[in-house]
């Protein structure tokens, strides 16, 4: 009980895989109790071919199904570190105590009698036990049981973008189900017993070709097994919640650890706390859809500090982060356990979905990144756009925005955004700076072709050609996904952002297409002439920097073809919604 992680199959494993053959198992019961709408005479016929699972060489499988869901989910209740859980968790686990409470009484006057008396298994002689008085009692088993599996089968499946196709269908068989099975077990209950009260002669000839007790005191040992299997399962619950608190008691004595929220709030918490319930512990939201159960990396945290504090993660763990592709410093909260201080930023919202689970992350998210960036701008469009419909004008940006982005995606970028009639464009989330560099000027370059194809195109509709300004620079930036709900996207922010931008406003001021920061030249390979290179001084920097001016694009220097192909983030994040026409 120190922690340490169990070989596959794991304690999760187990509770997953036996719940499912448990759930299977209550399903065909519960299709089999439906067949009393026909006729109680017709639930024995149907249990030939629906209740396989009493046969000699099955039973035994489903008895330990029984006992490993029932002692892995105390396990799970022994290792969690605080009781702050989902309403549904809650529903859960409530449902699973509940449910050897109202069954141990079933199964030993059910099986137990079967088993110890001889009696022929058969719903004859359950009906004539069951009803009127223990009525209550299975309905509620049966509820708790479906309930129970339903939630389970539901938190397991909902990560999968195939469940969300037939959950409808699904939901409706989960209510159509028990509903049958209640109506089916009420009905053939109520004919069985009308049948007795009117043939007693029949009822004695069934009781002795069954070889029923007629002695009461044959059925004694049934009430005895209830209240041993309850006993024990009490027990069990008690030796789980005691073992907890034990723990608890023993890790205060210990070094505790503390967790650095983005935001500069501090948390301590016992070690053997992963950082998932260190956060509910403390109040703070933080998503976890599948219920720290390390299936859906909504719970996934950057850690900014403390990182050797971290036991590696373990296969399960690396399993969801290799597929989200995340950094090295991305960890799933809720399996992360760590051994001393750390400082992490949430990367998902409180309110996360499943639909974010299944977004694959870049390496580069929320990190620092060496980038190139592109501002471009249309000079006096305002002035064009006086006068013109304003459909008109609307369908002259959606076409520049079209031609420019496509430019852009073909030379390996990635449109940040549209504001008013500028561009914003990175390049180098997925490769080297160098690589960057030459893909920027490579934009660049079809940008300005692309424009004098757009001129030829509008030369009847336009007073005058258009013209485009761009800024051009690399550096040193933080990218990473940014914005709030619906609005979030990935961009970058950062020195090298801000020198851009107003590099494009330096080439308005020079008149001139295109100014580039002479970085972002070198890096690129391309040796500036000296009597071409000139210092301008920006806004909120102390020295000068080192540009070049280029009237057309024709003057831009060329570059070979691109070869890096376009990762998985850039095609997901390049067409964001163009903003207002400003």
């Amino acid at each position: 009980m120190s922690g340490r992680r169990l070989p596959w199959p794991s304690w999760r494993g187990l509770r997953l895989g036996s719940g499912l053959v448990l759930m299977a198992f209550v399903t065909t019961h519960l299709l089999n109790h439906a067949f009393g709408l026909v006729s109680f005479e017709a639930m024995d016929p149907a249990r030939e071919w629906l209740g396989f699972w009493h046969r000699a060489e099955i039973w035994p499988i489903l008895l330990a199904a029984f006992i490993l869901h029932i002692l892995a989910a105390l396990w799970s209740l022994y290792e969690r570190r605080g009781l702050r859980m989902a309403p549904w968790q809650y529903l859960q686990i409530a449902s699973g105590l509940l449910i050897p409470l109202f069954l141990a009484l079933h199964y030993i006057g059910s099986r137990g009698i079967f088993e110890t008396l001889g009696i022929p298994i058969g719903y004859e002689f359950e009906l004539f036990v069951i009803w009127p008085a223990y009525a209550w009692q299975q309905s509620i088993l049966l509820v708790l049981v479906w309930l129970h599996g339903c939630i389970g089968v539901h938190y397991w499946l909902r990560l999968h973008g195939w469940y969300r196709r037939i959950a409808g269908p699904l939901l409706a068989l989960a209510v159509l189900v028990p509903t049958l099975s209640l109506a089916g077990f009420i009905s053939a209950s109520r004919e069985f017993h009308t049948r007795a009260a009117a043939e007693p002669q029949w009822l004695a000839a069934l009781a002795r070709a069954e070889r029923w007790p007629a002695d009461p005191a044959e059925l004694a040992f049934v009430y005895q097994g209830e209240k041993l299997i309850i006993g024990v399962f009490l027990a069990l619950v008690l030796l789980a919640l005691v073992a907890r608190s034990a723990r608890a008691f023993w890790r205060e004595r210990r070094n505790s650890f503390a967790v650095t929220y983005a935001g500069g709030r501090r948390v301590r918490a016992q070690r053997g706390a992963s950082l998932l319930e260190v956060s509910r512990l403390a109040g703070i939201p933080h998503a976890s859809v599948c219920g720290g159960r390390g299936r859906c990396s909504t719970c996934r945290v950057r850690i900014t500090a403390g990182g050797d504090a971290l036991p590696p993660p373990a296969p399960a763990e690396e399993r969801v982060l290799q597929r989200l592709g995340a950094a090295p410093e991305v960890r799933l909260a809720c399996q992360t356990r760590p051994k001393g201080d750390v400082s992490l930023a949430l990367l998902m919202p409180a309110e996360a979905t499943s639909r974010e689970a299944l977004r694959p992350m870049n390496p580069g998210h929320g990190i620092e990144r060496e980038i190139a960036v592109l501002f471009a701008d249309l000079r006096g469009f305002t002035r064009l756009s006086e006068g013109r419909l304003p459909f008109d004008v609307v369908h002259l940006l959606n076409r520049y925005f079209k031609t420019m982005g496509a430019a852009i995606d073909d030379a390996g970028g990635h449109v940040d955004k549209f504001i008013g009639d500028g561009i914003m464009a990175l390049f180098g989330l997925d490769t080297d700076a160098e690589t960057a560099a030459r893909q920027a000027l490579r934009a660049a370059r079809a940008m300005g072709a692309a424009l004098d194809g757009l001129n030829q195109e509008f030369r009847t509709e336009l007073p005058q050609p258009l013209r485009m300004v761009v800024g051009l620079h690399l550096g040193t930036t933080i990218v990473g996904e940014l914005g709030y709900g619906r609005s979030t996207s990935l961009t970058a922010i950062g020195d090298a952002v801000n020198v851009a931008s107003r590099l494009e406003g330096v080439a308005k001021e020079q008149d001139m297409a295109f100014v580039i920061s002479a970085d972002l030249l070198n890096r690129a390979g391309v040796a500036a002439d000296a009597a071409l290179l000139r210092d301008v001084t920006l806004r909120g920097r102390a020295e000068p920097l080192h540009v070049v001016l280029f009237a057309t694009p024709v003057e831009l220097p060329d570059l070979p073809a691109a070869t890096s192909p376009r990762s998985l983030v850039a095609r997901l994040f390049s067409r964001p919604s163009p903003a207002p026409a400003g």
